[in-house]
């Protein structure tokens, strides 16, 4: 009877504590969300929690309006999709050669892969470097830095040499060499791994924000993150509100409505869907696809 009491106590506990920690985690988001469809003269008289007390679309309606906000989200999704696909590619292909027991220098090039891991050329070489390749103010800044992962690497690396040789010794029968042997064999049994890592890179990329700011000035490049980040250091306050002055004196005298901080949860909300709405599809796949990098050679 006591080690059933023992076991209910200690069950509540753990129910108990998993769920302050999803509210914990979830809370946050939600406020985000409830203030995101909130007036902002009503927001900033305080006390909103769980529920919007005076519901407006009004803060949407400027979002989705705001031509400098419509180019930041389509750079973020172009240039989260063209990561993502160049990034996959080119780290899986690059793998795929380090699986290889007969490369000569194998251990040689891991050692160098491992060590950028750890370190790195430094801020100021590094812009120095992108400036003398010509890719500051363009789109491929943003990509082709991050196109070779090691860590994903080392996650494929891994996933491939788990693989029968079989499978590579029959397809080499039938007359494929190793660029047949990758795209028609290896690279489709790979679901899992390539899903786990193709949402991990699309995340890093349509969160990133830090490079855009060093290396972009053109207000048209800028992704929707380092867009949101400029508003947050309050760098763009005043371009916040640069919609409601450039339109109708309506929507001036209506400006308590729309106020920074709506606008600014507006927009987090809404860079923050696409990532949900993507998640669950590959959820399935975490549990295979993340413990791939557990395993050893």
């Amino acid at each position: 009877m006591n080690s059933n009491l023992s076991e209910k106590a200690l069950m509540a506990f753990i129910y108990s504590s998993l769920f302050v920690l999803m509210f914990v985690t979830l809370y946050p988001f939600w406020n985000a969300i409830v203030i995101s469809f909130n007036t902002g003269h009503n927001t900033a008289l305080g006390g909103l929690s769980f529920w919007p007390r005076d519901f407006t679309m009004k803060n949407y309606q400027v979002v989705l309006r705001d031509s400098r906000l419509l180019d930041a989200f389509v750079v973020t999704a172009l240039r989260t999709v063209v990561g993502t696909v160049l990034s996959i590619f080119f780290t899986s292909l690059f793998a795929y050669g380090l699986s290889k027991k007969e490369l000569i220098g194998r251990k040689y090039y891991m050692v160098i892969c491992v060590i950028t891991m750890y370190f790195s050329g430094g801020l100021i070489p590094t812009f120095l470097l992108i400036r003398e390749l010509h890719l500051m103010n363009t789109f491929w800044v943003m990509v082709i830095p991050g196109i070779i992962s090691v860590w994903n690497m080392i996650i494929f690396r891994t996933f491939f040499i788990q693989l029968p040789e079989g499978l590579e010794e029959s397809a080499k029968m039938d007359g494929c060499n190793h660029h047949g042997v990758f795209f028609r064999i290896v690279l489709p049994i790979s679901g899992p791994v390539v899903a786990t890592l193709s949402l991990f890179t699309a995340v890093w990329h349509w969160n990133s924000w830090f490079d855009a700011s060093i290396y972009i000035t053109n207000p048209k490049l800028l992704p929707i993150q380092t867009l949101l980040s400029n508003i947050v250091n309050s760098n763009l306050v005043s371009e916040s509100s640069q919609f409601l002055k450039q339109t109708t004196v309506k929507a001036i005298q209506q400006a308590n409505i729309v106020t920074y901080r709506s606008l600014l949860m507006t927009t987090m909300v809404i860079s923050t869907i696409p990532v949900l709405v993507v998640f669950p599809f590959v959820q399935k796949y975490f549990s295979k696809g993340v413990l791939v990098g557990s395993l050893k050679e």
